[in-house]
């Protein structure tokens, strides 16, 4: 191998703006995603889904569906041939509605038909008796109540997880609080509000079994999850990542997976289904709402003594994720602070409400929101500066979190703060254009009424998956001579979700192997698993498989240099044939929390990012424009400076979202606005101009010393809106997102 080729691999290699392979073809509307699929023969397959949050199923008559011409086949549980339940964490969920509906949404029946409309018609001709019951969808009160019906067969309780540290002193005792700052918080219903819908395709095989072209964030787990219901072996149950419309943790459960291979196990036929937006409303989880009590307590210069908290996070009618959830609200509930006594409980319901899962950030993003604008009020309380009171408790590399759990590598933050508030504001005056003005171009003020405020916020996120879970990922590395040059192949099974994976995965092989050409294999089950691009893992465990894959490769190629001095690589490839590798990589081992004390080594890193908001208020309407973002984010090692970038602001504006405008409006169980004219999410025009400050802090445990980066400025951005908003109006805020109506002083 030439310099000049090495020299133009490294060009493209880890720590470049290496463009993305799928970029120009998204943006110019050529990319195939899951809702492009098509084969001639094809089918279409539809959902009959309960309208009812909480009811009993007495009788489905499926014989009107089933005489309609077109229609293929009609599936009720009745049909499912295997087991009838499955789940991420418990097998709680029916693939198919048995006797009972448990949220509005749930699906009782799947047709197949040779028309997307005859199967929709279908579905609607199916005839179901319903007894409703009542629906219980106060989580509070799910849990608490002793008359409170019960949702799943063991009551309404998910996980309750405890953390205590230290003891807290009484009031008037030696070492008690001298200022104490109490709130209730509370966080509305988020949608992860991906662009392309629930959609795949179900070809049945010759063998038996089924090969399913799927949007998924997990293909693995899907494979362990779908095989057993329709009772074939796990290796007949072949999935491939087909191209997917974003996820941010919707796509970690099942949805209509299971339905497409079974209608198309049923027929014969390919089967393709893809949802509408109201329906992808129904068809995946959730952001946990969550209603909490902090309590904080600090001497009079502002250093906390303690911390009190209760967390209460409704989980639907099913498991789905919130253990996991309910685990990091409870391990991260005080934040990146120093606090000698701790008293948390954390806590997950069932409800009849909409079922909630995984959402970026998941469950450090509510518990943030409650104790940053503890934060803010004890500042207030102490008469002292929001970010001084945040760099006199911050932690450091050596400081110990709730679960005792030592932050073992860079964890700058009171620099990181320091920097943040020494960053240039904003010009003051607004601009006369109406577009940087709260309600924009209707014009609804020219700048009368309008009050400008500066907030702050800080978030730390665990990064890769906690408490003990066996989290790796595969890789296989194939180095081969094709038309006279090297060339790499690399394949995982790790789901491209729009994070930029795959341009990753590529500019490790180029980086560790020196070969400028690098093919990325389409993901699929055919190689060992990756886990799930959530946790912002796949840098971390995919790189590093990557990474590992391709020193194994290197190692055989030095050994065959030694053997054979003078030889070219090319010359050595191609005597001796392709070089290929698969090797697993895991990180350091994590452990589960104590169930009484909360305690223990359960995170494998921790990632922190710092924001400031400048937020324009109209008082008088309670409309909000925000101005300028600025934060700050400590990465470990940039190996993508443009993706990274991205991710910041990607995850800037999914909290800015939450801060001001996105909130699934459910009512006695029922969703009121499924929809993107109802269901609001930020546009070009909501997301402010950011500034960014990207810190390279390395951790030696992990591969490059990189940071996970995806979830971290999802938490820290939402207080800081909120915080400036508090700032403009003088007003307590304690709910997200912001209503008008909270806002407006007139």
């Amino acid at each position: 191998m030439t310099h000049t080729a090495s020299s133009r691999s490294q060009e493209q290699g880890v720590g470049a703006s290496t463009p993305r392979p799928d970029g120009t073809l998204k943006v110019t509307g050529e990319f195939a995603y899951s809702s492009d699929l098509y084969l001639a023969d094809m089918l279409w397959g539809a959902t009959l889904r309960s309208p009812h949050p909480s009811a009993w199923i007495r009788a489905v008559d499926i014989g009107a569906a089933l005489a309609m011409p077109g229609v293929h086949a009609v599936l009720t549980h009745e049909d499912v041939p295997g087991r009838k339940f499955y789940g991420l964490e418990h097998k709680d969920t029916p693939v198919l509605a048995i006797d009972q509906v448990r949220y509005q949404g749930e699906p009782v029946a799947i047709v197949a038909a040779d028309h997307p409309e005859t199967a929709r018609r279908a579905a609607a001709a199916i005839r179901v008796e319903y007894e409703t019951r009542e629906a219980v969808t106060d989580a509070r009160r799910a849990l608490f109540d002793p008359a409170s019906p019960n949702v799943q067969p063991g009551g309404n309780l998910v996980r309750h997880q405890p953390v205590r540290v230290g003891r807290i002193p009484e009031a008037g005792t030696p070492g008690a609080a001298e200022v104490l700052v109490t709130g209730e918080y509370e966080v509305g219903m988020q949608d992860q509000a991906f662009l392309g819908p629930e959609s795949g395709l179900a070809v049945p095989a010759e063998d038996g079994g089924v090969d399913l072209y799927i949007a998924t964030q997990w293909l693995h787990v899907d494979q362990d999850q779908i095989a057993p219901c329709l009772d074939i072996p796990k290796d007949r149950v072949r999935l491939y990542l087909a191209g997917v419309g974003g996820a941010f943790g919707a796509r970690e459960d099942l949805s209509m997976q299971v339905h497409a291979a079974l209608l198309a196990l049923r027929t014969g036929r390919p089967v393709k289904m893809v949802y509408g937006r109201e329906e992808s409303f129904f068809g995946h989880v959730h952001r946990h709402p969550a209603r909490m009590r902090y309590e904080h307590g600090a001497t009079r210069d502002g250093r906390l003594v303690h911390v009190r908290a209760e967390i209460i996070l409704d989980g639907g009618a099913y498991c789905s994720s919130s253990p996991a959830v309910v685990g990091n609200a409870a391990s991260l509930g005080v934040g990146p602070y120093e606090v000698p006594n701790i008293e948390i409980d954390a806590y997950g319901a069932y409800t009849n409400n909409p079922p909630c899962g995984a959402m970026r950030g998941f469950g450090a993003v509510q518990a943030c929101y409650a104790y940053e604008s503890q934060m803010d009020r004890l500042a207030e309380a102490c008469g002292i500066d929001p970010v001084e009171i945040r760099v006199r408790n911050a932690v450091s590399q050596g400081s110990r979190l709730a679960t005792g759990q030592v932050i073992d590598s860079p964890a700058p933050l009171a620099d990181m703060l320091r920097e943040l508030a020494a960053m240039p504001l904003p010009a003051a005056e607004p601009s006369s254009d109406l577009r940087s003005l709260p309600g924009g171009v209707a014009q609804t003020t020219h700048g009368e009424g309008v009050r400008r405020g500066v907030g702050y916020g800080v978030g730390i996120k665990n990064i890769c998956f906690s408490e003990g879970f066996d989290d790796y990922s595969t890789a296989r590395v194939r180095l081969e001579l094709l038309g006279g040059a090297l060339h790499v192949q690399v394949h995982t099974a790790a789901a491209e979700v729009g994070q930029g994976l795959v341009t990753l995965q590529a500019q490790i092989a180029r980086t560790e192997l020196g070969v400028e050409r690098v093919t990325v294999a389409p993901a699929d089950t055919s190689v060992g698993s990756a886990g799930s691009s959530s946790a912002s893992r796949q840098s971390y465990v995919t790189g590093g498989a990557v990474k590992t894959t391709c020193e194994a490769v290197r190692e055989r190629l030095d050994k065959l240099r030694a053997e054979h001095a003078g030889r070219t690589l090319e010359d050595l490839v191609e005597r001796f044939g392709p070089i290929e590798e698969t090797r697993e990589y895991r990180h350091r081992p994590t452990y589960p929390m104590h169930p009484v004390t909360g305690q223990g080594d359960s995170h494998t890193q921790l990632a922190l990012c710092v924001h400031r908001a400048v937020v324009d208020v109209d008082v008088e309407l309670g409309l909000v424009k925000v101005v300028e973002l600025a934060a700050v984010q400590d990465v470990g090692k940039i190996l993508n400076p443009v993706a990274l970038e991205g991710q910041i602001h990607g995850g800037s504006a999914q909290g800015l979202g939450l801060a001001l405008m996105e909130e699934i409006q459910v009512r006695d169980g029922r969703v009121l606005n499924p929809s993107f004219t109802d269901y609001l999410i930020p546009t070009i025009l909501d997301m402010p101009p950011m500034r960014l400050s990207i810190l390279e802090n390395p951790d030696p445990a992990a591969p490059y010393g990189l940071r996970g980066a995806g979830e971290p400025p999802t938490l820290s951005s939402t207080p800081a809106i909120v915080a400036a908003v508090r700032a403009a109006t003088g007003l307590p805020l304690a709910r997200i997102p912001l209503r008008p109506q909270d806002i407006a002083l007139t």
